[in-house]
């Protein structure tokens, strides 16, 4: 977005112009958001574009930063401060409820849905290995308690990981696709059903 007062030199409000772009890859995907999308929305022409970002790539890549700044650090937070596997995918679900279906932003999970359908290799697979991240998260975690004793010694934590990444996504998508934040709270009290006693 471009601020400026007259008689001043207009200047370019860099934080603004990544929630705007952010908003557009959220709602829209990678590839469906095109440079003529986003110099309409960000208010300014292509080369300022190309002169503040480099290009469409890059700026997405800046955008999924801050995007896992303020929406998807939730995760890894509650990994660190929960007392249990369990514990902390309850809560990562329970708290992607709330997040996938806040009114302020877009729904669902911008690293889950931005690479649907898209055509980059380079972006499906930074969004890719952003997300075997977060499982690989879930199971060192779960590879912890096993450790511990709080899980039994045959629980298969590659598998519960995925589980619970599984259902991660999937909240994300029903989000998208209307779903309440109760009736995912729902899904994620449901989820929690199938973890190993």
């Amino acid at each position: 977005m471009v601020t400026g007062q007259r008689g001043r030199p207009r200047s370019f409000d860099r934080d603004a112009a990544l929630d705007t772009a952010m908003r557009a890859f959220w709602e829209r995907g990678y590839e469906a958001t095109s440079i003529s999308d986003l110099t309409r929305e960000l208010g300014i022409g292509a080369p300022s574009l190309y002169a503040a970002f480099g290009d469409k790539r890059k700026l997405f890549d800046e955008v999924v930063v801050v995007y896992g700044s303020r929406y998807a650090d939730f995760a890894a937070v509650a990994l660190a401060e929960e007392p249990t596997a369990r514990a902390a995918v309850g809560r990562i679900l329970r708290e992607a409820a709330e997040i996938y279906t806040d009114p302020a932003h877009p729904p669902g999970c911008l690293v889950i849905s931005a690479g649907t359908n898209t055509t980059s290799a380079d972006v499906a697979d930074a969004l890719r290995r952003r997300r075997d991240d977060s499982l690989a998260m879930f199971e060192s975690r779960i590879r912890a308690d096993v450790a511990a004793g709080a899980l039994p010694a045959g629980t298969d934590a590659r598998a519960l990981a995925r589980y619970a990444g599984a259902v991660l996504q999937g909240m994300s998508q029903q989000s998208r696709d209307g779903a309440t934040r109760a009736e995912l709270e729902a899904v994620a009290e449901l989820a929690l059903l199938a973890w190993p006693a």
